[in-house]
């Protein structure tokens, strides 16, 4: 496996990778992997014949008051996985790498931004995007995976790859979830044992609506506000949303009629954590 760090070097051995014929998948992470990671990496080493696992975090992403600095890093942890999963390289550059001094271009996803995580983390989505249109310039990748807990990045890049005719595929990779139910993040590890147990109200919340859809019910605002009680009807738990959407505009639904998004986002003691369903 090797680990590159400048951008040339990236740039270089996937261009010999795709000179040689070889169908290149990349995985991009912020490190500090679990085993949702993991089978990201699984996919990617299945589509692909040369595996490429990026790992940076990513500070334009993270706002002036969140976890960029305190963000759980575990190198030598990632790189063992990484090695085990089968990985052919690993990029994993400087924020000084990605960023020079100068640095002043912008890539921006306008409508489908603007909801969900867009509305409480202003400026979120457009550091996603322009990280990973880099990533994809530097790793040259057919394909790239992602998961579907973060189910708005993944439409986020998806709309970016449509409108700029990126030729690559994206595919999106369920939910992993701890025996328990809990979604597998990075942030769990924010938990106390006792705001884990409060974190397992997420899950909680996606069952009762899954029920209550099944139960005959089409009304969104009844099922948003059974949703909301049950969550914070545990401790620990400050709810930033709870919605029913449009699972491709991500458009609020008044009535159930068709496919619909539930997504939460619920702050569990120092953690945020999100979550979501498609009814």
């Amino acid at each position: 496996m090797e680990i590159i760090k400048k951008i040339e070097l990236m740039q270089e051995l996937s261009d010999k990778w795709r000179r040689d014929g070889h169908i290149i998948s990349c995985v991009p992470t912020m490190g500090f992997l679990h085993q949702g990671h993991v089978e990201l990496l699984r996919v990617g080493r299945d589509k692909g014949d040369r595996l490429i696992m990026t790992i940076f975090v990513n500070p334009t992403q993270f706002g002036p008051h969140e976890d960029y600095e305190r963000y759980p890093r575990d190198t030598e942890g990632d790189l063992d996985k990484a090695r085990s999963a089968g990985v052919d390289a690993v990029f994993m550059p400087t924020v000084e790498e990605m960023y020079p001094d100068g640095f002043q271009s912008a890539v921006t996803v306008n409508t489908i931004t603007q909801y969900l995580c867009g509305k409480s983390r202003p400026g979120h989505f457009a550091g996603v995007t322009i990280v990973v249109a880099k990533l994809f310039n530097i790793t040259k990748p057919h394909l790239a995976i992602f998961g579907e807990k973060d189910y708005q990045q993944l439409a986020v890049i998806r709309q970016m790859v449509r409108d700029l005719n990126m030729d690559i595929d994206i595919i999106g990779v369920p939910t992993v979830r701890e025996q328990d139910g809990l979604a597998m993040s990075s942030r769990n590890k924010y938990l106390s044992p006792e705001e884990r147990l409060s974190a397992l109200s997420l899950k909680k919340g996606l069952d009762l609506a899954k029920a209550m859809i099944k139960d005959g019910e089409k009304d969104s605002a009844t099922i948003k506000t059974a949703v909301r009680e049950l969550i914070l009807a545990h401790p620990f738990t400050e709810i930033d949303y709870v919605t029913i959407c449009d699972p491709e505009k991500l458009t609020d639904i008044e009535h159930l009629d068709g496919p619909s998004l539930l997504a939460l986002a619920v702050k569990v003691g120092k953690a945020r954590l999100i979550d979501n369903i498609i009814l």
